[in-house]
């Protein structure tokens, strides 16, 4: 007998009922869970950020179960990818999406109701305070939750070939250009990731998409910054509202996570 969908992620695995804390200014984060081994805290308190993290690799069977939890206009958009291996990751990633919210919420997976924002950005219907963001690149989906606070989340994978100083001076600030042209062509590399991770997740956050301008903010580009926003422009206030710090995530990943420090 095949196994219900919800089981391929949360089959045999216990409820966690305690977090290991990083305080953050006010805010709080835990480390990062995999969603295909770890099982979910008992409560998302207030001002604590969960993450979790997906590979995105699977059989074909639980590709299947995970395709039967969407919604139908899901599905079809599922049905629009060409190449199987978006097709699995969009899958994958919005399948454990559902079922993590469901869990938060105490539904199921099917019950869950998104809206989109005026710039497409994904949220809950209804009351229930639940703020999330998701981001996924080759083989890694990561996922972002937290009450009532605005938050965006990004990954890559520096596998990736590209020019990082061309694309700095095309589309970062002068200041983050400046600090990137001091290193080393090795150190260049990371330090890139870094600073776009960085950047992405803020945008994200806000959900402005290409309406805000990379340039018209600054992030640091150092390692292990736990408030990576320096500076924002034409409201310079706009970056003391913010918690920008990286993500522990796998070899040959980079991530960062942006949260708004005041309650929505």
């Amino acid at each position: 007998m095949a196994e219900s969908p919800e089981g391929f992620l949360l089959a045999g695995l216990k409820i966690r009922g305690r977090l290991r804390l990083v305080s953050k200014t006010e805010l709080q984060i835990g480390e990062v869970w995999d969603a295909r081994t770890d099982g979910l805290p008992s409560e998302l308190h207030p001002g604590v950020v969960h993450l979790w993290q997906l590979p995105l690799h699977a059989s074909a069977e639980e590709v299947s179960a995970y395709y039967r939890l969407l919604s139908s206009e899901e599905q079809e958009r599922a049905l629009r990818f060409r190449v199987d291996r978006p097709r699995t990751e969009f899958v994958l990633t919005r399948g454990t999406l559902r079922t993590l919210l469901a869990q938060y919420l105490g539904s199921t997976p099917q019950e869950v109701q998104f809206r989109y924002e005026l710039r497409g950005k994904p949220a809950l219907e209804g009351e229930s305070g639940l703020c999330f963001n998701v981001s996924h690149t080759d083989g890694l989906a990561l996922m972002a939750f937290v009450m009532r606070r605005t938050i965006g989340i990004d990954v890559e994978n520096m596998g990736r070939d590209v020019d990082a100083q061309r694309l700095a001076e095309r589309f970062f600030s002068a200041r983050e250009v400046k600090a990137l042209k001091r290193l080393n062509r090795e150190e260049l590399r990371a330090a890139f990731f870094r600073c776009w991770t960085r950047k992405e997740a803020y945008i994200k956050a806000k959900g402005a998409g290409l309406s805000l301008p990379l340039h018209e903010f600054d992030v640091s580009i150092m390692r292990n910054e736990t408030d990576a926003l320096l500076a924002t422009r034409p409201d310079p206030a706009e970056s003391d509202r913010w918690m920008v710090c990286d993500v522990p995530v796998g070899p040959g990943y980079t991530a960062a996570l942006a949260v708004r420090k005041d309650v929505a």
